[in-house]
C-alpha cells in the first residue's frame, strides 16, 4: 500500500548576503512556522522532521526546531551538498509515500559567509578528489576557483562541442533578472539586460563573467507533507501533490566520459528525470513551469537538454526562441532561480518546492505562470546527487 503525497504547507524566509541574515536557528525556526501557519497544523502534529543544512556541526536541525516546539519526534539532519534541501524533501516524501507516517516536515537553512566555497576539514580526503582529478585533466585554469572550474568547464564543453555562443549564458541571466524583478524573496531584483552580463568582471575570459555565478546566500525554506487519509481527516488542503520523484548519485560516466558536461551531474540529471516521466507518464513537453539548479548560467543551459525540455544540443535555440519564459514552451526559473533569488544551499531545494507549489495553487502572484498543472523541479548537489520532482495540480 502506498499513500498519495501532498503538499500541505510551504513556507520561506527572504534570502539575504551573509552578513545581512539571522542566525541558522532563528531562520530555520521562521521558515518552519511559515510552512506550519500555510498548512494550518501545529509542530505537535509533525510526526518527523528532516532537517537540511550544508554548513554546520552535527544537529543544527534539533537546534533550529526546538525553538519551535519541544515534542520528542525523531530530527534527522541532512547533507548532500546543494541538493541538500530536496534531498530531506526526498526522505520526507518516502516517509508517508510507504504509509509509514503521515505528517512530516522537511526543513532547509543555510548561514553562508561570503566568497567563493571551500572545504571546511583540511586534515583527511576530499569528497571532491576523484572530481578535481578529472577537473585537472580536462580544464587548463588552475588558477580559477573549484566550484567555477567545474560548471565553467562543462559550460566550455557545450560550447565547443555546439558552437553555443558566450551569449546564451548571459541571456540566460538576464531572463533570471527580469523573473526575479517580480519576486520580493529574492536577493537579486535589479533587471539587467544580456549585455550588462557580458560586459560585467571577467572570471574566465571567453567563458564566465561574475554574474553568471550564483551568490553565496543565506536564508531557509520549509514544506509540510501529509497524507491524503491525514489530509482529509483534518481539512487539509489538497490541491498540489508529489506525483513523482527521483533520487540519482554518480555513476561510472561521471569520470569516464571525458566531459565535464558529465562531471557536473548531466547523466546523473537524465537518469533521475527519465524516471519521473516514466512514473508519472508525462514528457517534458507536458511540464508547464520548472524551477532547476543554476548555480551557474552554464549548468541551466546544460540541464535544459538534460531534462528533455530541448534536443540536446539544442538549448541555444531554445534560449533564442524565448522557450525558457513567458509565453514560451516552459517557463524556468520564474522565481530567479539561485543566479538572481539565491543559493542557501541546505534552503535551495525547499525553496524551489515553495515556488512551485505556488504556482501550482495559483497564488504566486506577480511570478503566476498562467494555467500551470504540472510543475518539475531539479535539485543538484557535486560529490554527487540529483533529485527531480514532479508536482501535480490535484
Amino acid at each position: 500500500m502506498t499513500s498519495r503525497v501532498y503538499v500541505a504547507g510551504v513556507g520561506m524566509i527572504p534570502f539575504v548576503k551573509p552578513g545581512a541574515n539571522a542566525p541558522y536557528p532563528v531562520m530555520g525556526a521562521e521558515a518552519t512556522a511559515l510552512a506550519l501557519a500555510d498548512a494550518g497544523v501545529g509542530y505537535d502534529m509533525i510526526q518527523q522532521a528532516y532537517a537540511g543544512y550544508v554548513y554546520g556541526d552535527s544537529t543544527c536541525g534539533q537546534r533550529a526546531l526546538y525553538q519551535v516546539g519541544m515534542t520528542g519526534i525523531p530530527i534527522i539532519n541532512v547533507n548532500n551538498n546543494c541538493s541538500t534541501g530536496s534531498t530531506a524533501l526526498f526522505l520526507a516524501r518516502q516517509a508517508i509515500e510507504s504509509g509509514a507516517l503521515d505528517c512530516v516536515l522537511a526543513l532547509g537553512f543555510e548561514q553562508m559567509k561570503p566568497g567563493a566555497l571551500g572545504a571546511v576539514f583540511t586534515d583527511r580526503p576530499s569528497a571532491f578528489e576523484d572530481f578535481d582529478a578529472v577537473t585537472d585533466e580536462l580544464v587548463d585554469a588552475r588558477n580559477i576557483p573549484l566550484a567555477l572550474r567545474y560548471f565553467g568547464g562543462a559550460g566550455l564543453s557545450h560550447m565547443k562541442k555546439y558552437g553555443t555562443p558566450l551569449a546564451s549564458f548571459a541571456k540566460i541571466r538576464a531572463k533570471a533578472s527580469r523573473h526575479a524583478k517580480n519576486n520580493p524573496l529574492a536577493l537579486f531584483r535589479k533587471e539587467l539586460t544580456a549585455d550588462d552580463v557580458l560586459n560585467d568582471q571577467v572570471i574566465w575570459p571567453g567563458v564566465m563573467t561574475r554574474l553568471m555565478a550564483c551568490p553565496p546566500t543565506c536564508g531557509g525554506a520549509a514544506a509540510v507533507l501529509v497524507s491524503e487519509k491525514f489530509a482529509s481527516q483534518h481539512g487539509l488542503r489538497k490541491d498540489v501533490r508529489i506525483a513523482a520523484q527521483a533520487m540519482t548519485t554518480d555513476t561510472a560516466s561521471t569520470f569516464k566520459a571525458g566531459d565535464m558536461m558529465q562531471v557536473v551531474g548531466f547523466d546523473m540529471t537524465q537518469a533521475a528525470a527519465r524516471r519521473v516521466y516514466e512514473t508519472a507518464g508525462v514528457g517534458p513537453e507536458d511540464i508547464d513551469v520548472v524551477e532547476l539548479h543554476d548555480c551557474f548560467a552554464h549548468n541551466e543551459l546544460i540541464t535544459y537538454e538534460a531534462l528533455g525540455l530541448c534536443p540536446e544540443g539544442g538549448a541555444a535555440r531554445f534560449i533564442d526562441d524565448g522557450d525558457n519564459t513567458y509565453g514560451g514552451k516552459t517557463v524556468t526559473n520564474p522565481s530567479g532561480g539561485l543566479l538572481s533569488k539565491g543559493h542557501p544551499l541546505g534552503a535551495t531545494g525547499l525553496a524551489q518546492c515553495y515556488e512551485l507549489t505556488r504556482q501550482l495553487r495559483g497564488n504566486a502572484a506577480a511570478t503566476q505562470v498562467d494555467g500551470a498543472r504540472l510543475g518539475l523541479q531539479h535539485n543538484l548537489g557535486l560529490g554527487g546527487a540529483c533529485v527531480v520532482t514532479l508536482y501535480e495540480r490535484a
